[in-house]
């Protein structure tokens, strides 16, 4: 059986000079620049449906990758057609159709999310609001590559597989885009401009399009009929297979290290741009040359960074710089040597299309397994370590022969030294278990010309840093919006005390001493400004109806009196079952003496069905991991408050961050919104146990200013917000702005 690819006839290559490389160049640069501004602009747009969960950018990718694979199976198919200049006006035709969902919004037909399926509810109004025009646009850099393969002479340096190189600009275009989006366009641009400028870029991306088009009418080459070549079926299928499987674990690995990063490490702004430009780079360096292999120094790269990482994902007192460090680039090595490899094996220009469809079925294929199949398998972000170990197979290797002699002694000693490892009731001093973790990663260097040998040894060190890891939890769940660790401590003066840790973030604290159990820990305790603005409401009131946002281990229901009402808003189903739950807290089922109840979905979806003028205070608390729902702090968010508060009510916003600044901006919207606001702060002892008490920041939001007048004369905790900014609203936020303020010396 035989497959068929198409390449220039001979007669057709004329001396009719093609369009010049650079403007090829030039389209393939802006197309990439369009997806990837739209990428984090659309996710913008959808923030305050779904909120800010590294979950939703993970499914945000997968869907990207699916709508990339689309445009691509479109350019491969779009090869059947005889000639170039068929081809360039069916591709005229789809971008101007593309356009009729334009300008750039979200689709309204799939209504609210699907509390169920929040990830195909999600990829389903991103297929409505931005599928054509993106899948369209991810088209056009193989079609680029593949017109001008056929365009430009093969016998000189402009064509044959320089045509590959066109990629390295469409990758470079990304990179730029993206890292462009945070530091200019969203600062400057409001939303609403932002989608419309990107709108009119779409249609000057058109017109740039058509020029090239008209351009390249002329060249005989263009209307030359293609030329068969014969390949054999067997090879083209087993090729394939390798160019998925070199793609798909690169993009597993993206997602991957990004969860891990954002849930487990340091979830600072922005942060998730890192390893997407990482993988952008490692594109520009493979396909920017000739398609060499990887270099011996980078295979050797490879053998350092994978076991440090392995390590240092099993060893949580390392500083979190000195992790992220080490953990980008480990997976900057190994995916390049999966693109290099990859680019090494690169066919010749007649299956360029085909090339690139298989590149991102892998895609997709990496990214759903992370996106969808991984939170169902795995309670913790484990296929980051098993897919990092798992890529060590595009090594090249020297020789297939079954171990015997000395390599077989290297292989059983790093299997016999780290299986004690596998022990949790060890105790093994902290010293031994790294030496104990890092000896197959020496035998590993040792077999270092056997990929599947490394492969064992380097997955047998990855499953004592789980298992060592594991111990740290007694408990893992996972949800689509990220992992939740239980365990029980004994922080000084508590005793045993079960917490709840969502990524990075602490959750709430409870104390297991029955006689204690009740008592209110973290940021809530009497002595904090939150716990002082319950006391002082409840003091004027004989029953508050109180409405928060967020529930966390639901330590706040321990404020709630006989007379009083609570009602939760919490997005994250697994989250209220578990404090919900007595057998996990017992704060709400158990400590709060009036009734207390939950509603899951989106808060500012949530409170926009309540009645006006519902609560007498309203607590909003809803940051994970110090990942930001902005939406919650804009001025629309703050009318809405407003909206829901009796004429003398409060609502208490609670800003502690350990990256942004977020008083100037919560302030400026309630300003703007025609509220009144002040700030309080609480600042613990030094060597107080964060889990009794932690210092905390908080803005107290009313409708009335003489609402506030009770704090201003309770101390000087309270003061009127110090730091200017421009108010967020649902068009318009500054993360960079917020981060920037904070390290110039915003306190938090």
């Amino acid at each position: 059986m035989t497959s068929v690819a198409v390449t220039p006839h001979p007669a057709a290559r004329a001396a009719h000079k093609a369009p010049a490389a650079w403007l090829f160049a030039v389209a393939v640069f802006t197309s990439a620049a369009l997806v990837f501004t739209v990428e984090p602009l659309i996710g913008k747009l959808l923030l305050p449906v779904l909120g800010g969960s590294p979950a939703i950018w993970n499914t945000s990718l997968a869907f990207f990758q699916a709508a990339l694979l689309a445009g691509y199976a479109y350019a491969h198919a779009l090869q059947r057609l005889a000639t170039v200049r068929r081809q360039m006006v069916v591709h005229l035709v789809v971008l101007a159709c593309s356009a009729l969902v334009l300008p750039l919004k979200v689709s309204s037909l799939l209504g609210d999310p699907w509390q169920g399926a929040p990830a195909l509810w999600l990829a389903g109004v991103m297929a409505l609001s931005l599928g054509p025009p993106f899948a369209a646009l991810s088209a056009t850099a193989p079609l680029l590559q593949a017109w001008y393969a056929r365009l430009a002479p093969a016998s000189t340096k402009a064509g044959g597989r320089s045509a590959y190189t066109l990629y390295a600009a469409s990758n470079l275009g990304s990179l730029l885009a993206l890292a462009a989006y945070p530091a200019v366009i969203e600062p400057l641009l409001g939303l609403t401009r932002q989608a419309m400028v990107w709108s009119l870029a779409y249609g000057g991306f058109a017109l740039l399009l058509l020029g090239l088009t008209a351009a390249a009418w002329r060249a005989p080459a263009a209307e030359a009929p293609p030329h068969a070549v014969v390949v054999a079926t067997r090879a083209v299928w087993r090729e394939r297979m390798i160019w998925l499987l070199l793609a798909a674990a690169p993009s597993s690995l993206l997602m991957g290290v990004t969860a891990h990063l954002t849930a487990d490490i340091a979830s600072a702004p922005f942060i998730w741009v890192v390893p997407l430009e990482l993988y952008l780079l490692t594109f520009v360096i493979a396909f920017a040359g000739r398609g060499s292999p990887p270099s011996p120094a980078l295979l050797w790269l490879q053998l350092l960074a994978v076991p440090a990482a392995l390590l240092l994902l099993a060893d949580f007192t390392a500083p979190w710089p000195q992790q992220l460090a080490v953990l980008l680039a480990a997976f900057f090595v190994v995916v390049l040597v999966c693109h290099r490899t990859l680019a090494s094996r690169r066919p010749e220009p007649a299956r360029l299309t085909e090339f690139y469809l298989w590149m991102s079925i892998g895609g997709v294929v990496g990214g759903a397994f992370n996106a969808f199949l991984a939170p169902l398998l795995f309670p913790g972000v484990w296929e980051y370590p098993a897919v990092l170990v798992l890529a060590c197979l595009a090594r090249p290797s020297k020789t297939y022969r079954r171990l015997e002699g000395r390599d077989l002694g290297w292989m059983i000693m790093g299997l016999v030294w780290v299986t004690p490892l596998y022990f949790t009731q060890l105790d093994i001093p902290d010293y031994l278990r790294s030496a104990l973790m890092l000896a197959p990663a020496l035998m590993a260097v040792m077999m270092r010309d056997r990929a599947w040998a490394v492969v064992v040894l380097f997955a047998a060190m990855a499953l004592a840093g789980e298992i060592q890891g594991a111990g740290r939890y007694r408990e893992h769940h996972r949800s689509f919006f990220g992992v939740v660790h239980l365990t029980e401590i004994e922080p000084r003066g508590m005793g045993s005390t079960r917490i709840m840790v969502h990524g990075t973030t602490l959750h709430g604290a409870q104390i297991q001493d029955p006689a204690r159990r009740c008592e209110a820990t973290t940021y809530y305790t009497p002595r904090t400004v939150i716990g002082r603005v319950f006391a002082t409401e409840q003091a004027r009131k004989p029953a508050l109806n109180i409405g928060a946002v967020g529930l966390g281990a639901g330590t706040v229901a321990t404020f709630v009196r006989p007379s009083d009402t609570m009602r939760f808003y919490e997005i994250d189903p697994l989250i209220a079952k578990l404090t919900f739950d007595p057998a996990y807290f017992s704060f709400v089922n158990g400590c709060a003496k009036g009734p207390v109840d939950v509603v899951l979905g989106d808060a500012r979806l949530s409170l926009a069905k309540e009645p006006a003028g519902k609560f007498d205070l309203i607590l909003v608390d809803a940051f994970s991991s110090d990942s930001v729902p902005t939406h919650l702090l804009t001025v629309e968010a703050m009318r809405g408050y407003l909206r829901l508060l009796a004429p003398d009510g409060v609502a208490l916003l609670h800003l502690s961050n350990r990256n942004l600044e977020l008083v100037g901006p919560a302030s400026a919207a309630a300003k703007a919104a025609g509220a009144y606001s002040i700030k309080g702060e609480h600042w613990v002892e030094e060597g107080t146990s964060p889990y009794a008490e932690a210092s905390g920041i908080v803005l107290l939001v009313a409708p009335d200013a003489r609402s506030l007048v009770r704090y201003h004369a309770a101390g000087p905790d309270w003061s009127p917000p110090k730091y200017a900014a421009r108010p967020w609203t649902d068009d318009y936020t500054n993360v960079w702005g917020a981060m920037i303020a904070r390290f110039r010396g915003g306190k938090s």
